[in-house]
């Protein structure tokens, strides 16, 4: 099932955003620039505000919270700013249903091109996003250590 998230999920989504996010960053940056306690501070203080927005997707699945997907405007453009699956849930078929959800709402929205940032050194994520149609951005193709990717949707159909 996917749904808007509420404040009540913010812990959960917190905690699987730190859980996700450190098995593709562990080894490559250091545990503080996300285990930290400033930066789990600084991620709740994030995730808060999207949920406030009605930015963030939960799939849920056997009543617990099994992947997030959070998403907004900026500079003119839509972003897919996080998509995170609970590692126990990998090839699931959850991040699909996110993605899926994202892509629809935008679709309905008249969005026509989305842009995400994914860490160069995960290659399962880049590999879920490649499958999915996300092609690398020609005029931004990297920020830092993160591929800049980009999707072109067609409009809805009646």
């Amino acid at each position: 099932m996917i749904r808007l998230a509420t404040s009540a999920d913010l812990d959960a989504v917190v905690a699987l955003h730190t859980e996700a996010r450190a098995t593709y960053y562990r080894g490559h940056i250091p545990d503080a620039d996300f285990l930290g306690p400033e930066e789990i501070a600084r991620s709740r203080a994030g995730w808060a505000a999207a949920v406030g927005r009605g930015a963030v997707l939960c799939a849920v699945r056997d009543g617990e919270l099994a992947g997030i997907a959070a998403y907004g405007e900026r500079d003119g453009l839509m972003h897919l700013t996080q998509l995170h699956v609970l590692p126990a849930r990998w090839r699931g078929g959850v991040g699909t249903e996110l993605h899926t959800a994202c892509v629809d709402g935008w679709r309905a929205a008249g969005v026509t091109e989305v842009r995400l940032e994914v860490f160069e050194k995960n290659g399962r994520a880049r590999a879920f996003y490649a499958a999915r149609g996300w092609t690398p951005d020609p005029e931004n193709p990297r920020d830092g250590d993160h591929l800049v990717l980009r999707l072109t949707l067609e409009p809805e159909t009646e």
